[in-house]
């Protein structure tokens, strides 16, 4: 009998540390991203970010080269300048990529830790992000990838970690012992 995706997620071995942060739409991922991410380059950290779109997107817009190359046809277009780079690939078959594939499409030599937006499905370490008046159900009881809830209110986390989700030091501090206690991947340490 073969794998589900999720044992087959569970035997993933990513190249750098790879963590997740888990919440329904509404909950303020990317606003708690937003103030985490300049604490954790204060610290030394290169941070690489994958978010996941539940819908179509374009980063480039209308009169644009990129975009008027990529709507003429092109299956790739990689803009570069001095300053960035943006590799924007088109899927003719509406397949999701898997994250795996996803994280070997960045600078590796250049990162010491991947942060993820969203992948809830999907089995590796993640922080569940839980607003109780949203009255959305907690995820952790069925997800054991699940290693802190941070929250807005003091609820039962059944022994993970509580986390303030209004602190955003507090979280990122919780981040820096999850990698003092990862023993692969010569990561920069954080102070």
């Amino acid at each position: 009998m073969g794998k589900s995706n999720r044992e087959k997620d569970q035997e993933m071995v990513f190249p750098k540390p790879v963590l997740g942060f888990s919440a329904y739409s509404g909950t303020g991922k990317t606003s708690l991203l937003v103030k985490l991410l300049p604490l954790m380059r204060l610290q030394g950290l290169r941070v690489a970010m994958i978010k996941h779109a539940h819908h179509d997107f374009d980063i480039d817009k209308p009169g644009k080269d990129s975009f008027e190359l990529r709507k003429a046809g092109a299956a790739q277009v990689l803009v570069s300048s001095e300053k960035r780079s943006a590799l924007i690939t088109e899927y003719e078959i509406q397949v999701e990529p898997k994250l795996i594939d996803l994280i070997y499409k960045l600078d590796l030599k250049n990162t010491d830790l991947i942060l993820v937006e969203g992948y809830r499905h999907l089995s590796f370490p993640k922080i569940e992000l839980h607003r109780p008046k949203l009255g959305k159900p907690l995820i952790f009881p069925d997800d054991d990838a699940v290693i802190a809830i941070a929250s807005d209110e003091n609820i039962d986390t059944g022994g993970l970690p509580l986390l303030n989700l209004n602190v955003t030091e507090e979280i990122a501090g919780f981040i820096n012992r999850w990698l003092n206690n990862k023993e692969a991947n010569n990561v920069k340490r954080c102070a």
